[in-house]
Formats: C-alpha cells, structure tokens, sequence
C-alpha cells in the first residue's frame, strides 16, 4: 500500500496533467507486454516496435517481470498538456548526476519500500560510463524514434481521450470537492482523512507537498512514482488507467444502418460516449474529413450533439440518437431471437 498525506494547501496546489512521454515510457513496464483486453491496439503493437527499431538503451531498460524503469525517462509533465518535444528536451537536459542516481537505483533497488535491485545490463552499463548527460542524450534520441514509429500516428485520439478525462475530473472536483474526484479515479485509488492510499505491492508512506495526477491509456492498474533519489524532493506523481473504448466497433444493426447508411449508423451506435472526429476516425478505419461530414448530417438531423472540451469537439448522441440506437438494436435481437 502506497500511503500519501496531503494537507489543505497541498491538494490545493496539486494538479492533472496529460504527458506524452510517460505513455511512452509506460510500454517498457511489464504491461507492455500484457496488455489489457480493453487496450488500444497501438499499446499492443508498441513493444513488437521496440524490438523491431534497435534502440538499444530502452531495450534493455524494458522489464518483462516485476523492476524499475529510471523516471528520468518520463519526466514530471511541465503543464497541463505538454508537447512530446517539450518533454523530449525535459529528459535531454535532465542533470547528469539524476541521470546516474536513477540508474544506481535500477541496480540497488529499494529494500526499504519493497523494490528489488537487479544487475545492469551490459549497454546501460556501458551508457553509464560515458556519463550522465550522454545517457540522458542517447535516451532522448531513442524516445524520439520510439515515439515516431509507434505512438505518433495515434496521439491525437488518444490525447483526446484523455483530455475529456482531465475535464471530467474537473467537473467532479466542482461539483463534489477532492475527496470525490480521487475516489472516482478507480476502485484501487481511496481518499480519507487527508491521507491518498494506492494499493500497490510496495509499501510507501509520507507526506508530500502536492500530487501530480496522471491519466493513462497504458497503464492497466494505478502507480505512483515516488522520487527514487535519496534525498529527492520531487512530488510523486500518480498514475491511473482510463480505458477509451477503441476496440474495433460492433457492426450496427441492420435497420439502423438499412435508414442511415452503415458509415454513419455505426458512428451513431458508437457515440454512446462522448468522443472527437479523430477518435472515431482510429476507431472506424475512416479519414477525419469522412468523419467529419457524417457527424455534421447527424448533427444537422438532431441525432448528436457536440460540444467543445479543452481543444477538442467531443460528439454525443441527443435523446432522440440514443432512442434510434437503442430501439433498432432492441429490434434486431427480437428478430434474432424469433
């Protein structure tokens, strides 16, 4: 269990953040490589990439048991929405000394919170010599490359989602103060008495200036990342899984589609939540514009309605959407089951 104290002042200063990097980063965990049945495909794909790409450094930072991957590679999010080459040049220019001191961390471990030290790879240890601002070079460049092959052409859909959770949150914490929004994250993540409890296999308890919240599309269970620097005065940062619902959509039903057309009775079927014209264009195989024009023939017929979130237009189904959606599929199953 993970116990973080947190008074008045410091929930107050603490704050959501969506980080590129750290998705990035997130893949090289051993959920990398079992990734949940909900995930993006891309978050599937991603390691097959890495091994594909020689890059050497993240290769053998990667885990497929339990360990620790150097936080100096996903960096504490400088803002709200940091762009991957603002977070790229956080890890370029991390001091050399953290650099070296994360990696010492990777080799001796954490006995005291539970994290098992473990022996070097040859290439970190070689990286190592060299020191700590060629590894923090060699890392950025890696990252770059990794972040191109496998992450770039879905950012946008899935920052998307991430921001409407951001704004979500914020909600929530309007609506019905701090101590809702934490316990709305996810059932391993409680608030109480000041003090934020994470389940975790390792055990951490302190208190802490303020908290950084993290939504994830990689991550399958809640995680903080305590400053593994003796000393560190960094505040953690915590981590949660939000799903997107990008698995390959269900084909409408036939009478919805037999009225609408298949292209936009399947965007229709799918806009039981709230998404944007770059979401539903990774979920449907369709280019944005196509999106774009069918959403625009449903909106103008009442069937969605849309509305702006951060810098997104997210789209949703109007009462009388909903009822078209509901009462064709309710059809087709009593056609089905006749």
């Amino acid at each position: 269990m993970i116990e973080l104290t947190v008074d008045a002042e410091g929930l107050a200063r603490s704050r959501f953040a969506v980080s590129p990097l750290h998705e990035v980063t997130s893949t090289l965990l051993p959920w990398g490589l079992r990734t949940e049945p909900g995930s993006d495909p891309w978050v599937a794909r991603a390691r097959r990439v890495l091994r594909r790409a020689r890059l050497p450094l993240l290769t053998a930072l990667a885990l497929e048991a339990g360990g620790y991957v150097p936080d100096f590679l996903s960096p504490h999010p400088s803002g709200p929405s940091p762009t991957v080459e603002e977070e790229l040049e956080q890890v370029r220019s991390t001091p050399p000394e953290r650099v070296l001191a994360e990696l010492r961390t990777l080799r001796d471990g954490r006995p005291d919170s539970g994290l098992a030290g473990s022996e070097l790879p040859e290439v970190v240890r070689c990286a190592m010599a060299r020191g700590g601002e060629r590894v923090a070079r060699q890392a950025a460049e890696e990252l770059r490359r990794y972040w191109e092959l496998a992450f770039a052409p879905h950012w946008e859909a899935a920052r998307a989602t991430l921001e409407a959770e951001v704004d979500r949150c914020a909600g929530v914490l309007a609506r019905s103060g701090a101590a809702a929004l934490f316990n709305s994250l996810h059932p391993g993540i409680r608030w109480a008495d000041g003090t934020l409890r994470v389940e975790s296999r390792f055990t951490v308890r302190l208190p802490v200036p303020l908290v950084v919240v993290v939504p994830s599309l990689v991550a399958p269970v809640p995680a903080v990342v305590v400053d593994p620097v003796p000393g560190g005065r960094r505040p953690p940062m915590l981590v949660y899984p939000v799903r997107a619902g990008s698995s390959a959509p269900a084909a409408p039903p036939e009478e919805l589609a037999g009225l609408l057309g298949p292209t936009r009775a399947g965007l229709l079927a799918a806009l039981a939540r709230p998404a944007s014209t770059a979401q539903l264009a990774a979920r449907h195989f369709l280019s944005p514009a196509t999106v774009s024009y069918h959403l625009g023939v449903l909106h103008r017929a009442g069937l969605v309605t849309r509305a702006r979130s951060g810098r997104f237009v997210l789209y949703r189904h109007t009462p009388a959407g909903a009822r078209l959606a509901r009462g064709s599929a309710a059809r087709g199953r009593q056609g089905t089951s006749g």
